[in-house]
């Protein structure tokens, strides 16, 4: 029966059709890969600027449960900052935590302060919410700016500096930057899900630069205290389960600016198993339904249709083949979609082989990721979407979640 079907002459309409969409993903690929080439160029300026001398002194906050892949040389990075005037505040949810061994450990290796704050269970937020705002409430009146981080990104010795630095202008609201996933090789883990991850993970980063398209990524936010306080981000947090999304929300609402700061991009090693990645995509996917819808809509529109436009032009190029009417004509046509989609990741990889210089060989080691990877990364999107259409259930660090709305969390238990 299939056979009958691919040997049958192709109807004309069907070629149409294939055209139409094929050109139209053409048309969208120029026009990001446009975006993408202004992306590399603002990266490139970001690093030729000063950053300016705003110096206040800094509480960087650092939520951590548990022990993860490299999370000492993490912690270590945290207490090795050139910044004259800071410390660091690390809450966790218990006391039997294990993560409280490697807190004391990096603590005798430096003289910058660190501070554990213990928050207890949570009881209507996510954990990590639960202990961000016991960190903000615990920490003394003396500090000026808030620094967020995250306790599997790696940031280099400048990393504080650049991102507080431009607080010094009144007119930004917060300064943010995004993580870039290293894969890392891990008994039981796979490097390959690892390099799905931080493709599927990359794609987001050229969206940042623009005043439009700038959100908080929880991993690495600086915000002044007077200002976290004014626009009421505890409040925005009360009920939640992602800590970015409702920061972005607070700004948002209070008309403040989002800056993007590229040059703070901070290394993540990542080192997953499949379903873990999956379970990573999903979840982000899911948040980000909940939290702003607009982003989930967008992303929606343009992974689904490239899905569909690259999974019809297979069948009619095997079709064709299988018929033996000519079929390399659409088969080249065809190509182009993937090839400009490849195009932007070569950018995305050379920009931030610059960022961090000091990962240059691991990201020598997965460059061929950054180029091969991305065209497949809209396939990984569309099962993320009909996921998070199909639940609002997450499990995140061992606790499961329902999202009930941007405010309202439901704690379904440990998993």
């Amino acid at each position: 029966m299939v056979l009958l079907l691919f040997s049958a002459h192709v109807p004309t309409i069907y070629i149409y059709v294939f055209y139409s969409l094929v050109l139209l993903q053409i048309l969208l690929g120029c026009i990001s890969l446009w975006s993408g080439a202004g992306w590399f160029r603002m990266v490139r300026r970001s690093l030729e600027k000063h950053g300016g001398f705003y110096a206040p002194q800094v509480a960087v906050i650092c939520p951590c449960k548990g022990e993860e892949l490299g999370l000492e040389e993490n912690l270590t990075a945290l207490a090795r900052f050139d910044y004259p005037n800071y410390e660091v505040f690390i809450p966790v949810a218990s006391n039997s935590d294990p993560v409280l061994r490697i807190i004391a450990r990096v603590q005798t290796g430096t003289k910058v302060k660190i501070h554990t704050v213990i928050a207890g269970p949570p009881e209507k937020n996510s954990e990590k919410v639960h202990n961000l705002t016991a960190a903000v409430e615990a920490i003394p009146e003396t500090f000026d700016v808030f620094v967020f981080t995250d306790s599997d990104a790696r940031p280099g010795r400048n990393w504080l500096a650049k991102l507080v630095a431009p607080l010094g202008d009144p007119r930004v609201g917060a300064a943010s930057t995004y993580r870039w996933m290293f894969p890392t090789p891990s008994r039981g883990k796979s490097s390959l899900a690892g390099a799905v991850a931080s493709a599927w993970n990359a794609a987001v980063v050229t969206l940042l630069g623009t005043p439009a398209g700038n959100f908080c990524w929880g991993g690495g936010t600086a915000i002044r205290r007077n200002k976290f306080i004014e626009i009421n981000v505890l409040g925005f947090w009360d009920g939640s389960v992602s800590d970015d999304w409702s920061m972005t929300a607070a700004l948002r609402r209070a008309n403040e600016e989002i800056l993007f700061v590229p040059e703070c991009l901070a290394p993540s090693p990542i080192a997953v198993t499949w379903s873990e990645m999956l379970e990573f995509t999903t979840r982000q996917m899911k948040i980000t339904r909940v939290y702003d819808r607009g982003t989930w809509n967008k992303a929606a529109l343009a992974h689904l249709s490239y899905s569909v436009t690259a999974l019809y032009a297979l069948v009619i190029i095997l079709m064709e083949l299988v018929s033996g009417d000519p079929w390399i004509q659409l088969a080249l046509v065809a190509l182009i979609v993937p090839l400009l989609s490849a195009a932007k990741g070569a950018l995305r990889c050379m920009a931030v082989s610059d960022v961090l210089p000091e990962w240059k060989k691991a990201m020598g080691d997965w460059s061929w990721a950054c180029v091969v990877l991305p065209p497949f990364v809209p396939f990984l999107v569309t099962c993320n979407i009909f996921a998070s259409l199909a639940s609002r259930t997450i499990c995140w660090r061992g606790i499961r979640y329902e999202l009930i709305s941007t405010n309202q969390t439901r704690i379904l238990g440990r998993s």
